[in-house]
């Protein structure tokens, strides 16, 4: 027999990591939920707005909560179920320190308007590679423990893993894509409807081989240890790892209904995605049917409690993911607050849950000494069980009652609720519950943290754990009599990676190089034309603040829309949009054709105090959009940049750039000057300031003016014909 250590050092920092970052994470959500309430909560402070923090409470929980307790996790129950401590030490250390430096890097960036604003996938390009450097570090230190093992089938657990390594790498490598400006600005290689499918191929499938896939692998662990059974059929463990990696990749477009993608491309989304229910639920009632014979632990072991909830969690997200697949179901539920209901159920259930009941298992072990309170950790339980429903149901209802008013229409065919804020305003007491609801999940992690910092200090200190295994003796590598086909792949784990990741890449080549290989699939249209240099500077403003979180530019075919917002979307219309910019909520009504609908000055008081504008807007102030110069200096960079990507910026544009966003700029300085109120209040601020030597910026070089050129730009580029046939603008 071999003596050898386990290194528990590693997952002891990558739990308290968990601990913390999803506390962080918890907390930054619970503030954007109250800005729904007090829209002003923050007000003038850049950095805190909703657009800032919106994409650092998404990557908080996902990549530093959730991914540091994958981490934690595999490093766990890798090492036991391979009996081998991991290959290097040092491997291990480099993917610790360098994903807390990557989760710094986000925490620092996102806040300051870094951004890529691909959901998910916010992150700029410098940490992009950071992350797929660290990523391989975790893939090698795995793969390379897998070779030195002393057992010689790999269990179920492993194969997800595996599988997510591969398929998170591929996902990560081809949507981050990106053509940089600066250090810190660049721009996705993929433009409109083509990036909208790349990054929903990406997005969905985030969620399902991060937030997913190795979260069934520990649920293959640490469910039957906790519970002290068997999983419950080695063979439905089969079938739902392999048609779950299969179909899981095709999904993507589901996300992208009715929407300019496609037809084929949505269909085949919508396809694999009713499927998905299959080997999802397989695993579900895998999981759960592990527990027979112990349910009467149920009762008193916190573990077993958090774990059965946040299976069951997972068994309800992915029988509404189906669902909400279905185009009929999607027209209603997309764009609306059903879709945060239902992202949340997964996150707080199935993801919060698991990571809960895991850190409760894993702490008294790694530290030798019982729970310091098993009473605390049941409280903590059904204060976060009754802070889950008190959470989704009320976003559930407000989803309903948002497509039901954004629907309605009088006998005389126009919309009962025009204003799109009647909407909102219908909507705020769900938002209070949902406040509310948050509250109570984030109080119950703090129970936990105390219960966990008790136990922590009542205990022994964390040290490597003495182990023993016999070495694996060599055998043929052919399959011999009587071996199973499967059973035989379980000990070749270079061949089971390749056909997963086989698996994983036929879906996304039907999807994605169609797409971007066909013209067919992108009808041009002739009067679309490049963005000029002050709206190209405007639309980056736009993408820095995260409009895009509250605001869509994707007019679905659907007669309420038409009616609300003006003529449905065209493929041909986004084809100079890189990144694109469609968003997947509507707390504010849709700006694709917002263009020339409201005048410069109604747009300027609006960004200054939305309220004047807007009765019972929650939308927050921007005034340092007025009060900040401009930056101009990397325009030309900029265009250059676009010019690589396929938009036909000329030479001579581009020399000229610097005067033409002057002109531009000028003129709708001119139009602002139109209000005599505006005239007055800019003409004696300029006053004051000359008199008092303080530096004075003209309004024609603050950024709120690229930022309404942009906004003026939005939907005006193509012709429409009403009955008479007569042409109008579509603004």
């Amino acid at each position: 027999m071999d003596q050898f250590y386990y290194d528990n050092k590693i997952v002891k920092r990558f739990l308290y990591a968990t601990i913390f970052w999803g506390i962080v994470g918890m907390s930054v959500g619970l503030l954007i939920a109250f800005m729904f309430l007090f829209p002003n909560l923050t007000d003038g402070i850049s950095w805190l707005s909703f657009g800032r923090l919106r994409p650092l409470h998404t990557n908080a929980v996902i990549f530093a909560f959730v991914g540091n307790a994958i981490f934690a996790g595999v490093y766990y129950s890798l090492q036991r179920l391979l009996k081998a401590r991991m290959y290097s030490d040092f491997l291990s250390n480099v993917n610790f320190w360098g994903w807390q430096l990557i989760i710094v890097a986000a925490a620092i960036t996102l806040p300051l308007g870094y951004t890529s604003s691909k959901e998910y996938a916010e992150l700029e390009w410098p940490i992009d590679i950071a992350i797929a450097v660290i990523w391989v570090v975790f893939g090698w230190n795995m793969i390379a423990t897998i070779f030195k093992r002393r057992q010689r089938h790999l269990y179920v657990a492993i194969w997800f893993y595996l599988a997510t390594f591969v398929t998170v790498a591929v996902l990560h490598i081809f949507n981050s894509i990106e053509l940089p400006v600066s250090a810190l600005k660049s721009y996705s290689v993929y433009a409109g409807v083509q990036d909208a499918l790349v990054q929903w191929w990406y997005g969905h499938n985030a969620v399902a081989f991060f937030l997913t896939t190795p979260f069934l692998g520990l649920m293959y662990y640490f469910v039957p240890k906790a519970a002290n059974r068997p999983v419950y059929s080695y063979r439905l463990s089969i079938v739902h790892f392999w048609s779950l990696i299969f179909i899981y990749i095709w999904a993507g477009p589901h996300h992208l209904l009715y929407s300019s993608l496609p037809d084929w491309a949505q269909n085949l989304g919508v396809a694999f995605s009713v499927m998905l229910i299959a080997p999802s639920w397989g695993g579900m009632i895998n999981g759960l049917l592990t527990l027979r014979g112990a349910w009467d632990k149920v009762r008193t072991d916190p573990v077993l409690k958090f774990m059965v909830v946040a299976i069951t969690g997972y068994g309800m997200a992915t029988f509404e993911g189906p669902m909400l697949s279905l185009k009929n179901i999607n027209a209603i539920a997309h764009f609306s607050d059903w879709v945060i209901a239902h992202v949340h159920v997964g996150a707080l259930a199935w993801n919060g849950f698991l990571t809960f009941g895991m850190v409760y298992w894993l702490v008294p072990r790694l530290v030798k000494r019982e729970l310091w309170s098993v009473k605390l950790a049941n409280v903590h339980f059904w204060i976060g069980t009754l802070g889950i429903i008190m959470y989704a149901l009320p976003m559930y209802v407000a989803g309903f009652v948002q497509a039901s008013m954004w629907k309605q229409f009088n006998p005389d065919g126009t919309l009962v609720y025009g204003n799109f804020l009647e909407t909102l305003q219908e909507i705020i007491p769900m938002y209070w519950m949902r406040a509310i609801g948050g509250s109570l999940y984030i109080v119950g992690a703090f129970v936990m943290l105390f219960n966990i910092v008790k136990t922590i200090k009542a205990g022994s200190k964390v040290t490597d754990e003495l182990a023993e295994a016999a070495p694996l003796k060599a055998v043929t590598k052919r399959r011999v009599s009587g071996e199973g086909y499967h059973t035989w792949l379980e000990r070749r784990p270079v061949k089971l990676t390749i056909f997963a990741t086989i698996a994983i890449l036929i879906g996304g080549a039907v999807q994605i190089i169609p797409t971007l290989m066909v013209d067919s699939n992108i009808p041009t249209i002739s009067s679309v034309k490049p963005y000029t240099p002050l709206e190209l500077e405007g639309r980056d403003i736009y993408i820095r603040e995260s409009c895009v979180s509250c605001h869509s530019q994707m007019i679905r075919p659907f007669r309420s829309e038409v009616e609300r917002y003006g003529e449905y979307s065209k493929a041909g219309e986004y084809v100079y949009d890189h990144p694109f910019l469609w968003g997947s909520k509507r707390t504010g009504p849709d700006l694709f054709r917002v263009g020339g609908k409201y005048s410069d000055n109604w747009h300027f008081n609006h960004f200054y105090d939305p309220q004047t504008t807007s009765s019972g807007s929650i939308m927050p102030s921007y005034k340092w959009l007025i009060k900040n110069e401009h930056d101009r200096s990397q325009t030309e960079d900029k265009m250059r940049v676009m010019v690589k990507l396929g938009v036909p910026y000329t030479k001579e544009e581009i020399a000229r750039a610097q005067q033409w966003m002057d002109e531009q700029a000028a003129e709708i300085q001119k139009s602002l000057y139109s209000d005599p109120d505006f005239a007055e209040t800019y003409e004696a601020d300029k006053k004051f300031a000359q008199e008092n030597g303080l530096d004075f910026i003209e309004m024609k070089d603050r950024e709120v003016i690229a930022l309404i050129a942009y906004i003026q730009r939005l939907g005006t580029d193509i012709k429409i014909k009403e009955n008479n046939n007569k042409e109008i603008s579509s603004k």
